[in-house]
């Protein structure tokens, strides 16, 4: 072979290396980025029934199993008690053998505009505690430790103070059925309409403090509190010691993190910081449809816990 063949030869072989390893290493990163990607977050983030469907579709089963994938290691619904036995069953083992954890459903008739724990009426307090009850049975099965109750609206012939003992002592009762099993029930202080009698973190502080029970704690909505009181972190670390679920949603629109003005990411900073190990339940719609809309849901998740 003439020498300058050979070189010429040798060239393109170094070349063909250097283009082969350079590709080598890009797949290398592209993998790594990948699994990073998919790693657990920072926080417990839950996600809820729908939110990935696109892509994993309409099996609860199915979409759990792509959650953890994502990343995520907790879920939520709050419908849980309309499933049916089965339907309970299976997810509970499903999250116990990913590793998974089952975040809050609501107290069937837990209070409502309709039997408010506020009027001090025995037919709306045995309402309630049978929903206590049939929670603890709901909650074996999907190994539920967090319930969300909500104790309904103003009764407004009825004085302030008057209202409020008659919710203590209802949750008092409650608490006695939850206690024994470890099940926790998380007050919800709401925005939807100011019918609803409770709604400030500091007016819910208090209820936990007089049933005094550790069955008896906040769920902090920070879409709600935005509403209603803003100054989110401060009042939080006022009622930190009644606080056992966080929920979140940005306002306005009660879309995903970064969709709105609160400012998710310094949010959480500070509860990881606080060292908050509970869940925190992605209570919100998606600002838009589709696989899309899941790919931009997760990007915003990864956004606000890179802190």
């Amino acid at each position: 072979m003439k020498r300058s063949e050979f070189l010429k030869n040798s060239s393109l072989f170094a070349a063909g290396s250097l283009l082969s390893g350079t590709a080598m290493a890009a797949s290398a990163a592209e993998k790594e980025q990948s699994k990073a990607a998919n790693q657990p977050f920072k926080l417990d983030y839950a996600p809820h029934q729908g939110m990935f469907s696109a892509t994993a579709g309409k099996n609860f089963l199915d979409e759990i199993k792509y959650m953890h994938e994502l990343g995520f290691r907790s879920i939520e619904d709050n419908g849980m008690p309309s499933r049916s036995v089965d339907e309970q069953k299976k997810i509970g083992e499903l999250l116990a053998k990913l590793g998974m954890r089952m975040g809050v459903f609501v107290v069937p008739k837990g209070g409502n505009g309709a039997n408010s724990l506020a009027a001090g009426n025995p037919d709306f307090v045995d309402i309630f505690l049978k929903g206590c009850r049939d929670s603890v049975e709901i909650a074996k099965r999907c190994h539920a430790k967090w319930v969300t109750v909500v104790p309904g609206d103003y009764a407004r012939k009825l004085p302030i103070g008057v209202q409020t003992a008659n919710v203590v002592e209802a949750l008092k009762r409650g608490a006695e059925i939850f206690e024994p099993h470890g099940i926790t029930m998380v007050l919800e202080p709401l925005s939807d309409t100011p019918d609803l009698f409770l709604r400030f973190s500091d007016q819910t502080y208090e209820i936990c403090k007089a049933v005094n029970s550790p069955s008896c704690k906040i769920l902090y909505d920070a879409y709600h509190q935005q509403k209603n009181e803003g100054n989110l972190i401060n009042l939080m670390n006022l009622c930190w010691s009644e606080i056992a679920y966080i929920q979140v949603g940005d306002n306005p629109g009660r879309k995903e993190p970064t969709t709105g003005e609160v400012n998710y990411k310094n949010v959480f900073k500070w509860l990881h910081e606080k060292g908050y190990k509970g869940i925190v339940g992605m209570e919100h719609g998606m600002s838009k449809s589709g696989k899309e809309g899941e790919v931009t849901l997760v990007k915003a998740y990864r956004e606000v816990d890179s802190f």
